[in-house]
């Protein structure tokens, strides 16, 4: 009784045309095979750019096609045949045939040729990750080409609403799962991770419905649009489905499931509708590693050789190319399994290429010039500017003085630059190691300038009848100093991204002297290690001696 009261009622509330046939009238369960909707709209991933799904670097490096699927036409297939296929496929999920999913199966065989051949090129890759993560929550695994539905299978799609990644989640969604998003990392993008978070989000929604095709709406649009769907319904929802809700539900939903349905179709039939298949002509296989340090995508791509561009394909997940590992918290770094030797045995090398420029300060000195800007001064362009650009000025943080970084141009000297700063070609030469007067074009040279303060104070001297030159000052120093106290040897914690040299230069001893003092063979450093820094006298001392020698 219930049960007919419940139907009576739903039929009164839903219209639709071709609800009742031929004087009969049509059961409400019968809608997922008779109900058809002029209102569908197509998911962002229908708009996929396939040509550059095609040209992408998996397509080009992995796979080859024919162009089937571009010079024979489709294949017509009756209503019978397409039933029948659709019942015949070995899925758990049910997948009943309308006129809704005719439509989307002819959107694929007919107007998205090309993207179905780029799609199963794809799939090559990422359909066993999805089957791994819903096997292991035991799920139904033609739950596999939704991420088809909601990406076209590209883990850097965001959509107009913000949900990211192959399974699109959305932010809220992703720190419900425990998906980390900040600046550096977006796990939603990690085809790994975000799969075994979407499968467990897919189990629980089935949980809570009980019938995968309201499971599936409802990680489309959310459980709360499906729930009120079906308090609008009049219903328990243990007695209905997608179906029974149709009408309830927005026209982007409507057309999920019956996507979902049309996608299984396509994957499995492709062959019977003139669609290219993708022939593999070399493997692809992946494995995986644990970075426990932070570095960068240009560091492993260097000494690797493997284009940054792969890196960034095989782990969409970090946003600025940095790995920020720590053996706290590491990072899962995916590489072609014949790359995961060469990254462990290189391990060292990796961290110290150009250590100063891609490592993170955790303290800095106030007026301390980034080792990276030093680097970029002796490689011959101050701070990435171009030819013809003015000077550059560093303040360093040698007392109040600046040094100004000149590059020479057509005609300059080193007298008239000189000039031009009020210095002496001596103290030019003298700071950047001439031995010779000449200088050549383009040759950037280090000159340390007064700063405004320092020209203050010796305009100020100069009117009182008081010198405040350096020169001055040291004669004025008293015949007889103290003696110095001896020095001892201080220790030093080794941060990420440090290098001998900058340590070197942080503590003004040489790189020699540390390596003596720590018994060193090679200039590798590895973080959280302490090294003993020597005192600048033992490093004199140890040049003299040096000296001397050369002299004997």
């Amino acid at each position: 009784m219930k049960r007919k009261i419940f139907i009576a009622a739903f039929l009164a509330a839903v219209s639709l045309a071709g609800f009742a046939k031929g004087g009969k009238n049509a059961n409400v369960f019968d809608l997922k095979h008779n109900i058809t909707d002029s209102e569908i709209v197509y998911p962002e991933s229908f708009e996929a750019d396939t040509h550059k799904m095609l040209e992408g670097w998996f397509m080009k490096n992995y796979t080859a096609t024919d162009t089937r699927y571009a010079t024979e036409k489709d294949v017509e297939v009756s209503d019978e045949e397409l039933t029948k296929r659709l019942a015949s496929l070995p899925t758990v999920i049910e997948m009943p045939y309308n006129q809704i999913v005719r439509n989307y199966i002819e959107r694929y065989t007919k107007r998205g040729r090309e993207q179905v051949a780029a799609l199963l090129g794809m799939s090559l890759y990422y359909m066993p990750i999805f089957e791994q993560a819903l096997e292991e929550q035991g799920l139904p695994l033609e739950l596999k080409y939704l991420p088809i539905i909601e990406s076209g299978l590209d883990p850097n799609a965001v959509s107009k609403h913000g949900a990211t990644g192959l399974w699109q989640i959305m932010l809220g969604t992703a720190k419900g799962l425990g998906l980390e998003v900040n600046s550096l990392v977006d796990e939603r993008r990690d085809p790994y991770v975000s799969s075994e978070r979407a499968a467990a989000y897919l189990k629980d929604l089935y949980a809570v419905y009980g019938d995968w095709s309201l499971a599936i709406a409802a990680y489309n649009c959310g459980p709360g649009n499906v729930n009120k769907a079906i308090r609008r319904a009049g219903a328990d929802a243990k007695d209905l489905d997608f179906w029974s809700i149709y009408n309830y539900l927005s026209p982007e939903t409507r057309g999920y499931v019956p996507m979902f349905i049309a996608t299984n179709y396509v994957m499995e039939y492709y062959p019977k509708h003139n669609i290219s298949p993708v022939l593999p002509v070399k493997p692809l296989v992946m494995d995986t590693l644990q970075i426990t340090d932070r570095v960068h995508f240009n560091q492993i791509s260097k000494v690797l050789n493997i284009p940054v561009e792969d890196l960034r394909i095989l782990n969409p997940q970090f946003r600025a190319d940095v790995i920020p590992g720590t053996p706290e918290s590491p990072y899962t770094f995916i590489l072609p399994s014949q790359q995961i030797h060469a990254y462990l045995m290189s391990e060292d090398q990796i961290h110290a290429y150009e250590s100063d420029k891609y490592g993170r300060r955790t303290t800095v000195d106030p007026g301390e010039v980034p080792a990276d800007a030093m680097l970029a001064v002796e490689d011959g362009n101050a701070w990435g500017k171009d030819e013809g650009e003015e000077d550059v000025a560093i303040a360093t943080a040698q007392g109040k003085s600046s040094v100004v970084i000149h590059k020479v141009a057509a005609g300059e000297s080193l007298a008239s630059i000189a000039q031009r700063y009020g210095v002496t070609p001596e103290e030019i030469k003298s700071n950047n190691n001439l031995r010779r007067n000449a200088v050549r074009v383009g040759q950037q040279l280090r000159i340390s300038v007064e700063t405004p303060q320092e020209r203050m104070e010796n305009t100020v001297a100069a009117v009182t009848g008081k010198t405040a030159s350096k020169q001055t000052k040291q004669k004025q120093q008293p015949a007889k100093q103290a003696k110095p106290k001896a020095q001892k040897p201080t220790s030093h914690k080794i941060r990420n991204g440090e290098s001998l040299s900058t340590i070197a230069r942080k503590y003004g001893v040489t790189v020699d002297a540390i390596k003596r003092a720590n018994g060193m063979k090679s200039d590798a450093l590895r973080a959280g290690k302490t090294l003993v820094i020597p005192p600048k006298s033992a490093t004199k001392k140890s040049t003299k001696k040096k000296s001397k020698k050369r002299r004997r």
